[in-house]
């Protein structure tokens, strides 16, 4: 790939990205207000950060791995289930991670 063709990508995807936020703004206020579109957003934005959490975990380029990221995710997951604060399921499920690859896992 040439950089003429990566920039013009990039500028590309940019524009495409700015037209369809204008347009997000553009859209009635009163479409956006019923009951059924609203509940469809926060299932599709809960569906959306599900997805980038399983691939983040259990992915490695095009393979899939479990590793200390696997444990880590439930830890954070136990932390969450008990309301601990959002800090606290971060460090508690760094911690996790570190130590098992401290063992030399994963």
């Amino acid at each position: 790939m040439t950089t003429t063709v990566l920039w013009s990508t990039v500028l590309l995807a940019s524009v495409a990205s700015f037209g369809l936020k204008l347009a997000g703004h553009l859209v009635p206020e009163h479409w956006l207000a019923t009951a059924r579109v609203q509940r469809t957003s926060t299932l599709v934005t809960v569906a959306l950060l599900v997805s980038l959490v399983v691939v983040q975990t259990f992915a490695a380029g095009s393979s899939v791995v479990v590793d200390a990221r696997v444990p880590a995710l439930a830890v954070a997951a136990v932390a969450l289930a008990l309301r601990a604060p959002f800090i606290v399921v971060v460090v508690l499920a760094a911690a996790a991670a570190a130590g098992l690859r401290a063992l030399g896992w994963g």
